[in-house]
């Protein structure tokens, strides 16, 4: 018989693995759902914020939140090279989707790459910030402070994000352009400046991503090939450039990933695979598709 606290544990891990995997997913979802370009560097942007978390960290600032901010500024800079130097040049192309996905796969190599020449290849690791050192008994189980903190965060993020899109000027001119480039360029909308400045926000939500996952696991060079499958598979679940969907996606998969290891060994990894293949199947549009936001 499963221990209840066990249950329990592994629920909350759950949903600490959703948490950060949304923090991936949903800038992921932003720039496609604006730009309609599926970013295929987006998970070695997410190892970079981790990379470079890691390393403020044991360096001599030694301080989490300057890490965090760090990743989002060095991944948020990185998107935007991306983006203007090459992306840009893509658009109206008559293969634009094809040549998005063969040039942002090259990134992919140059970022994996870059992260080994100057962090080298070998495993990270970090402790959670001080602050969050202590486990919360609860129901026979331990549940770790930072787990809980990185789940709030998650939820902040989600919040601020559709307040941004449904009351602001900024929101509503990415919800206009997301609907129609052309006629948003013709009413004055500069397209190509907000472009930029979503796939920035895209890839600084990346390196946050990052930077909070930092201490939940070991950081490799490979991460982001990782966890750029699992971005994909939550965006499918949840529907193509749907925010909530991303949102609820990103925790169904990390429940699914958590509680899945409990009653065979690698089922975790497997049932998200399982669930992208009925979603496919059964409501190929994901699971909050066609829904505003």
């Amino acid at each position: 018989m499963v221990n209840a606290g066990l249950i329990i544990d592994q629920i909350i891990t759950g949903l600490s693995i959703g948490s950060w995997l949304f923090l991936l997913s949903i800038g992921l979802s932003l720039v496609f759902g604006v730009l309609g370009v599926l970013n295929f560097a987006h998970g070695v942007m997410f190892a970079m914020g981790a990379y470079v978390t890691v390393s403020t960290v044991g360096s001599a600032v030694g301080n989490f939140w300057i890490g965090i901010v760090a990743a989002g500024l060095v991944v948020g800079v990185i998107g935007v090279i991306i983006e203007m130097g090459f992306v840009r040049r893509l658009y109206g192309r008559a293969e634009e989707d094809l040549d998005q996905l063969l040039l942002t796969f090259a990134f992919v190599l140059i970022i994996e790459d870059l992260i080994r020449v100057i962090f080298g290849s070998g495993t990270r690791k970090m402790e959670p910030p001080s602050i969050f050192a202590f486990d919360i008994a609860a129901a026979g189980a331990s549940i770790g402070a930072y787990r809980l903190f990185v789940i709030a965060v998650s939820f902040v993020v989600m919040g601020i994000i559709l307040l941004t899109l449904k009351t602001t000027n900024f929101g509503r001119l990415v919800r206009a352009t997301s609907s129609d480039r052309d006629m948003a360029s013709l009413l004055g909308v500069n397209v190509p400046r907000l472009y930029t400045m979503v796939f920035f926000i895209g890839a600084v939500l990346a390196g946050i991503g990052g930077a909070f996952a930092a201490p939940l696991q070991s950081i490799t060079p490979a991460l982001g090939e990782t966890v750029i499958i699992e971005a994909f598979v939550i965006v499918v679940i949840g529907g193509l450039g749907s925010f909530v969907g991303t949102f609820f996606g990103a925790y169904l998969v990390g429940i699914m990933i958590a509680v899945g290891s409990i009653f065979a060994a690698g089922a975790g990894q497997l049932f998200p695979f399982i669930a992208l293949i009925l979603v496919l199947l059964l409501k190929p549009e994901g699971l909050v598709g066609g829904a505003e936001a």
